[in-house]
Protein backbone atom coordinates (compact mmCIF):
# COMPACT_ATOMS: atom_id res chain seq x y z
CA UNK A 1 0.00 0.00 0.00
CA UNK A 2 1.15 3.30 -0.60
CA UNK A 3 2.20 6.03 1.87
CA UNK A 4 2.30 9.47 2.41
CA UNK A 5 6.47 9.21 3.14
CA UNK A 6 7.08 7.14 0.30
CA UNK A 7 5.61 9.98 -1.76
CA UNK A 8 6.99 12.91 -0.40
CA UNK A 9 10.63 11.60 0.10
CA UNK A 10 11.28 9.19 -3.27
CA UNK A 11 8.50 11.19 -5.68
CA UNK A 12 9.77 8.80 -8.65
CA UNK A 13 9.90 5.47 -6.63
CA UNK A 14 6.53 6.59 -5.25
CA UNK A 15 4.75 7.38 -8.66
CA UNK A 16 5.76 4.10 -10.13
CA UNK A 17 4.76 2.14 -6.80
CA UNK A 18 1.83 3.99 -7.85
CA UNK A 19 1.20 3.19 -11.37
CA UNK A 20 2.34 -0.77 -10.60
CA UNK A 21 -0.57 -0.83 -8.11
CA UNK A 22 -3.14 0.47 -10.46
CA UNK A 23 -2.06 -2.06 -13.05
CA UNK A 24 -2.69 -4.71 -10.51
CA UNK A 25 -5.95 -3.55 -9.87
CA UNK A 26 -7.05 -3.32 -13.21
CA UNK A 27 -5.46 -6.78 -14.28
CA UNK A 28 -7.15 -7.93 -11.02
CA UNK A 29 -10.55 -6.94 -12.14
CA UNK A 30 -10.14 -8.52 -15.62
CA UNK A 31 -9.22 -11.60 -14.20
CA UNK A 32 -12.06 -11.31 -11.58
CA UNK A 33 -14.65 -10.97 -14.97
CA UNK A 34 -12.98 -13.76 -16.70
CA UNK A 35 -13.63 -16.46 -14.02
CA UNK A 36 -16.81 -17.98 -14.07
CA UNK A 37 -17.80 -18.22 -10.29
CA UNK A 38 -15.92 -14.89 -8.70
CA UNK A 39 -15.19 -15.97 -5.67
CA UNK A 40 -15.20 -13.42 -2.67
CA UNK A 41 -11.90 -13.25 -1.45
CA UNK A 42 -10.67 -12.23 -5.29
CA UNK A 43 -13.15 -9.27 -5.17
CA UNK A 44 -12.20 -8.13 -1.95
CA UNK A 45 -8.63 -8.55 -2.90
CA UNK A 46 -9.62 -6.15 -5.95
CA UNK A 47 -11.07 -3.89 -4.50
CA UNK A 48 -8.17 -3.37 -1.90
CA UNK A 49 -6.39 -2.70 -4.77
CA UNK A 50 -8.39 -0.14 -6.00
CA UNK A 51 -9.02 1.44 -2.97
CA UNK A 52 -4.66 1.39 -2.50
CA UNK A 53 -4.24 2.66 -6.38
CA UNK A 54 -7.10 5.93 -5.58
CA UNK A 55 -4.92 6.72 -2.38
CA UNK A 56 -1.71 6.64 -4.78
CA UNK A 57 -3.35 9.12 -6.91
CA UNK A 58 -4.45 11.13 -4.08
CA UNK A 59 -0.79 11.24 -2.83
CA UNK A 60 0.71 11.77 -5.96
CA UNK A 61 -1.63 15.04 -6.22
CA UNK A 62 -0.13 15.60 -2.83
CA UNK A 63 3.39 15.75 -3.94
CA UNK A 64 2.84 17.19 -7.16
CA UNK A 65 0.85 20.40 -5.02
CA UNK A 66 3.98 20.37 -2.75
CA UNK A 67 6.65 20.84 -5.46
CA UNK A 68 4.79 23.17 -6.71
CA UNK A 69 4.66 25.11 -3.59
CA UNK A 70 8.22 24.46 -3.12
CA UNK A 71 8.66 26.02 -6.30
CA UNK A 72 6.27 29.10 -5.60
CA UNK A 73 8.30 29.55 -2.02
CA UNK A 74 11.54 29.61 -4.19
CA UNK A 75 10.38 32.09 -6.65
CA UNK A 76 9.10 34.07 -3.22
CA UNK A 77 12.38 34.04 -1.86
CA UNK A 78 14.72 35.30 -5.30
CA UNK A 79 11.32 37.93 -5.28
CA UNK A 80 12.15 39.16 -2.04
CA UNK A 81 16.19 39.13 -2.53
CA UNK A 82 15.48 41.33 -5.28
CA UNK A 83 13.25 43.27 -3.54
CA UNK A 84 15.92 43.86 -0.43
CA UNK A 85 18.70 44.87 -3.18
CA UNK A 86 16.13 47.29 -4.78
CA UNK A 87 15.97 48.81 -1.77
CA UNK A 88 19.07 48.92 -1.02
CA UNK A 89 20.10 50.50 -4.16
CA UNK A 90 17.59 53.56 -3.95
CA UNK A 91 18.52 54.27 -0.47
CA UNK A 92 22.26 54.66 -2.24
CA UNK A 93 21.03 56.59 -5.16
CA UNK A 94 19.35 59.06 -1.92
CA UNK A 95 22.41 59.41 -0.51
CA UNK A 96 24.23 60.00 -3.23
CA UNK A 97 22.07 63.20 -4.22
CA UNK A 98 22.09 64.69 -1.40
CA UNK A 99 25.76 64.20 -1.46
CA UNK A 100 26.45 66.08 -4.65
CA UNK A 101 23.41 68.82 -3.50
CA UNK A 102 26.20 69.11 -0.34
CA UNK A 103 28.72 69.23 -3.33
CA UNK A 104 26.67 72.07 -5.28
CA UNK A 105 25.89 74.25 -2.39
CA UNK A 106 29.97 73.79 -1.10
CA UNK A 107 31.42 74.68 -4.53
CA UNK A 108 28.67 77.57 -4.07
CA UNK A 109 29.95 78.92 -1.23
CA UNK A 110 33.91 78.11 -2.30
CA UNK A 111 33.23 80.61 -5.42
CA UNK A 112 31.37 82.80 -2.78
CA UNK A 113 34.60 82.88 -0.33
CA UNK A 114 37.12 83.30 -3.37
CA UNK A 115 34.56 86.45 -4.82
CA UNK A 116 34.89 88.10 -1.42
CA UNK A 117 38.66 87.23 -0.97
CA UNK A 118 38.77 89.19 -4.26
CA UNK A 119 36.96 92.43 -2.80
CA UNK A 120 38.42 92.49 0.26
CA UNK A 121 41.71 92.51 -1.91
CA UNK A 122 40.04 95.57 -3.99
CA UNK A 123 38.73 97.63 -0.56
CA UNK A 124 42.27 97.34 1.18
CA UNK A 125 44.05 98.98 -2.17
CA UNK A 126 41.11 101.22 -2.41
CA UNK A 127 42.09 102.40 1.13
CA UNK A 128 45.22 102.85 0.34
CA UNK A 129 45.10 104.85 -2.95
CA UNK A 130 42.69 106.93 -0.30
CA UNK A 131 45.15 107.72 1.99
CA UNK A 132 47.69 108.44 -0.87
CA UNK A 133 45.34 110.60 -2.22
CA UNK A 134 44.34 112.45 1.13
CA UNK A 135 48.16 112.73 1.54
CA UNK A 136 48.56 114.06 -1.76
CA UNK A 137 45.66 116.65 -1.25
CA UNK A 138 46.93 117.55 1.93
CA UNK A 139 50.54 118.28 0.26
CA UNK A 140 48.53 120.13 -2.44
CA UNK A 141 47.35 122.32 0.15
CA UNK A 142 50.20 122.88 2.08
CA UNK A 143 52.16 123.98 -0.90
CA UNK A 144 49.40 126.12 -1.98
CA UNK A 145 49.58 127.96 1.51
CA UNK A 146 53.07 128.58 1.53
CA UNK A 147 53.04 129.89 -2.35
CA UNK A 148 50.37 131.77 -0.89
CA UNK A 149 52.68 132.94 2.22
CA UNK A 150 55.52 133.06 -0.16
CA UNK A 151 53.19 135.91 -2.12
CA UNK A 152 52.18 137.07 1.00
CA UNK A 153 55.45 138.19 2.60
CA UNK A 154 56.92 139.54 -0.40
CA UNK A 155 54.46 141.84 -0.87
Amino acid sequence: MCTQTIILSQGHYAATHCNAIQRTATHCNTLSSLLSAPSGRIATHCNTLQHAATRCNTLQHAATCSNTMHHIAKHCNTLQHTATRCNTLQHTATRCNTLQHTATHCNTLQHTAAHCSTLQHTAAHCNTLQHTATHCNTRNILQHTATHCNTLEHT
